[in-house]
């Protein structure tokens, strides 16, 4: 089976966030969303949206305009080619940001949806201000003597370290994921199911 072998990088931090994951190039961008909360850590608490060559892409619940379902289009019909990239905007008030690129397309005999190949530090915490309030928060975090230390400590808690990744924790959830069916067996699956007429 073809997969798509993708770098997932999140935009204007630094030091660099980042996950290298194998993915079925026929999953829907709405899967492609569960898959992206997992690897990236995130906890699906807000809006999201693709942006891509077929324009903007989001669940259709979120009544947004000018977009079109993510539960219509598929990975590879947005990325076409190695290196071209899409765009994932996860929470519109933080603002966070990931380019999505496509690095190679490689040969995997596993059914899964996808795997994590890598990757490095942890995801920022939901609702810290997007990537100015989290540089900021890590400054605070590194002076023991600022002014807001003690009340950031209290907010993040004391378990939160920003370079920790912890790849086999992740893989387990990926691995919870229903595989998607190439579309002959599917249609096979369905015809199995149906009722044969009584004679």
């Amino acid at each position: 089976m073809q997969f798509f072998q993708i770098k997932i990088s999140l935009k204007d931090i630094k030091p660099p966030i980042w996950r290298r994951i194998l993915v079925s190039p026929e999953i829907k961008l709405d899967r492609l969303h569960d898959v992206l909360q997992i690897v990236m850590g995130w906890t699906n608490s807000h809006l999201h949206q693709f942006e891509t060559p077929l324009g903007f892409i989001a669940d259709p619940s979120f009544g947004l305009e000018e977009t079109k379902s993510s539960k219509k289009i598929t990975l590879q019909s947005v990325l076409s080619r190695p290196k071209s990239h899409i765009r994932y905007e996860y929470d519109f008030g933080d603002g966070w940001e990931h380019q999505i690129q496509l690095e190679k397309v490689v040969e995997l005999d596993d059914p899964v949806l996808a795997v994590c190949l890598g990757g490095v530090r942890a995801c920022p915490p939901e609702d810290c201000g997007g990537p100015w309030g989290y540089g900021n928060m890590l400054a605070i975090l590194k002076d023991p003597k600022h002014p807001e230390y003690e009340s950031m400590t209290e907010w993040i808690g004391p378990k939160f370290n920003p370079e920790f990744f912890d790849i086999k924790a992740i893989n387990k959830r990926l691995a919870r994921l229903a595989p998607p069916q190439p579309k002959k067996a599917a249609a096979k699956k369905a015809a199995s199911r149906r009722v044969k007429p009584a004679k």
